[in-house]
């Protein structure tokens, strides 16, 4: 197998794009990374797309997107595992470059989310829908349930929830692609809408269009295109129970352990090498169970060191840097390469006031359901 690298990373502003179609969201976004990495042709291409079925009315995006941006007659492959669908896209791309069966290879990933009917009903169906979505449970009751069962068995305060978005919202501030980049309060989180118990509206990423793409090729050739290759060290993915019931504890994402221990395997690496790490805080509180399962706090821990500040700038990790998928938005097909790009800019030292200092290694976590499906992604400057 072949080291491999990103050599060029290109996405949308994040947001309620209603001037853009689905092809024309990735169209903007991958010729943006070939662009950037200096390439006019592709040896391959995957896209990662949880629904676009139900949300535009458009299957075979794959075929789709390859034509639109000008690389008829390529293999396209679309991705799909749920809100991780961005995040396979990339793990599916650097398997075909590191076989050796392809060099040059798009991942991307998008979504349109504010086209829908019932964005509701589209996102359930990554529930299960027998035990689940059939009842009326959507995502906001299942994080509510594990939020609650956290916040029984650990002690974490409502307040001390309400610091992942305020941390996240702060952290967007310097995000010229974010679709919230403006800071909140405690006031804000606290007074805003009910949507499950005790989950308030400040604490759910947003419905957001938009979408992403990094372009990939063997380490060995990497130079030829950019003088920054960043190296993808180590990649590990898991499934885990669809149906929140079936796990042994809700309070645990036994899917997040399972690809990090095999990320961290990969990369020879530990909890301690990371500078900073791109998690999947759909809700408040899946940040704060995400981070235990990654290693960075011990379990029942991290709530209250997030709130402590151990998650920004300064602290023992940097968590969403790019202000995460509440601040930053949460196209779901695209969330996962988005992420990727955010460590990417800061491994180059091109993120700006969001510059995370003396970087030793990157993380990307991106997850589908309420624990179904994860990838990690730890990447390092070469």
């Amino acid at each position: 197998m072949r080291d491999v690298a990103i050599i060029g990373v290109g996405m949308t502003r994040f947001g309620e794009l209603w001037n853009q179609s689905i092809r024309d969201m990735f169209a903007e976004a991958a010729l943006k990374a070939m662009e950037n990495a200096g390439v006019e042709k592709l040896d391959a291409l995957y896209v990662g797309a949880m629904s676009s079925g139900l949300y535009v009315y458009q299957e075979h995006i794959a075929s789709v997107m390859a034509d639109y941006i000008g690389q008829r007659g390529i293999p396209a492959t679309r991705v799909e595992s749920a809100c991780a669908s961005g995040g396979l896209s990339v793990k599916s791309a650097y398997l075909e470059v590191a076989s050796g069966m392809s060099d040059i290879v798009l991942a991307g990933g998008v979504e349109k989310m504010w086209d829908a009917d019932d964005g509701s009903f589209i996102l359930a169906t990554a529930s299960d829908q027998e035990f689940e979505a059939f009842h009326g449970v959507t995502f906001p009751g299942l994080y509510a349930m594990m939020a609650n069962a956290y916040m029984h068995q650990y002690g974490l305060t409502r307040e001390e929830l309400a610091q992942v978005p305020i941390k996240n919202h702060r952290h967007s501030v310097g995000n010229k692609n974010a679709q919230y980049a403006f800071e909140i309060d405690l006031k804000t989180v606290m007074n805003s809408a009910m949507v499950a118990d005790p989950l308030r509206l400040m604490d759910c990423s947003p419905i957001t269009d938009g979408a992403a793409a990094v372009i990939l090729c063997p380490l060995d050739r990497a130079k030829e295109f950019t003088k920054n290759p960043i190296k993808i060290k180590g990649i590990g993915a898991a499934t885990g129970p669809i149906a929140l019931h079936d796990h042994k504890d809700v309070t645990r994402l036994d899917a997040v352990r399972l690809a990090a221990e095999r990320a961290y395997k990969m990369a020879g690496a530990k909890p301690e090498d990371i500078s900073f790490c791109e998690v999947h805080d759909c809700f408040s509180i899946a940040e704060i169970i995400v981070a235990e399962e990654l290693g960075f706090f011990d379990y029942g821990k991290a709530g209250k060191a997030i709130a402590e500040g151990q998650a920004t700038y300064g602290g023992k990790v940097v968590l969403n840097s790019s202000g995460g998928l509440k601040a930053k938005g949460h196209p779901v097909g695209a969330t996962g390469v988005a992420q990727v790009i955010e460590a990417v800019e800061q491994l180059r030292g091109e993120a700006g006031k969001r510059q995370v200092p003396n970087i030793k290694l990157g993380m990307t976590q991106n997850m589908g359901g309420s624990g179904g499906s994860c990838v990690v992604h730890i990447l390092e400057a070469v």
